[in-house]
């Protein structure tokens, strides 16, 4: 199913694999949350439909930690604390190219047409236009591909992937932004995730290192930014 590495009564926190929907789409593939669904209600024993809350969410092709929440409560508040900029989530990607300054600040409008599931930078007046903000530091260069770590500060969908194309360094196996692309995994990974417990208000961190066997991660020595 997947990788779970905490759990209590309010929080589960898992690896999500690659390549399959955070929550039902339209797909109809089987999803993460319900997958996650049946193994608390068969675990606890549970009659009728166990509860988890999804509280935010990674693209299709993208793997890596995500927290859920196992009462509405918990829900709420990990939600504010999305809402309020107090949850930090962190990723690793391998670009395309090299950016022009080491590391930096992008702020975009993002607008997403739902018919063909892409995501464009807009004008900020534009309908339906959202601001999407996140910073980046270039952590290795190597054969005319980066390494780079990105701190989100909101979560849109597709965002980094087409923030990074809006300044020439689409990601590596990115089907739908990179014209380069080659088949294989997305280069995207949830690599760190903090924030407060919803109960207990302790810090808690998680870090998951993307699959280093694995191309093109293996080209780069995450160890050293783990």
């Amino acid at each position: 199913m997947c990788d779970i590495i905490y759990e209590d009564n309010h929080l589960l926190v898992v690896i999500k694999p690659q390549n399959i929907p955070s929550q039902l789409d339209s797909s109809e593939d089987e999803d993460l949350l319900t997958k996650l669904k049946k193994y608390i209600k068969e675990k606890y024993n549970k009659q009728g439909e166990a509860y988890l809350g999804l509280v935010h969410r990674l693209d299709r092709p993208t793997g890596g930690v995500m927290v859920f929440a196992r009462t509405s409560k918990c829900a709420e508040r990990l939600s504010e604390q999305i809402k309020n900029g107090e949850m930090e989530k962190t990723y690793f990607a391998v670009l395309d190219g090299v950016p022009k300054r080491p590391q930096g600040v992008l702020k975009n409008y993002l607008k997403k047409d739902e018919k063909n599931n892409l995501v464009s930078i807009v004008p900020q007046y534009e309908d339906g236009a959202k601001e999407a903000v996140l910073s980046y530091k270039v952590l290795e260069e190597k054969k005319g591909r980066t390494l780079v770590k990105v701190h989100l500060e909101t979560g849109r969908s597709h965002q980094i992937r087409v923030q990074m194309k809006g300044i020439g360094c689409a990601l590596v196996n990115d089907q739908k932004y990179n014209e380069k692309a080659k088949k294989g995994d997305l280069a995207l990974w949830s690599t760190r995730l903090r924030f407060l417990h919803p109960t207990t208000k302790k810090v808690l961190t998680f870090i998951v290192s993307p699959p280093q066997e694995k191309s093109p991660w293996k080209d780069f020595d995450l160890s050293k930014y783990l």
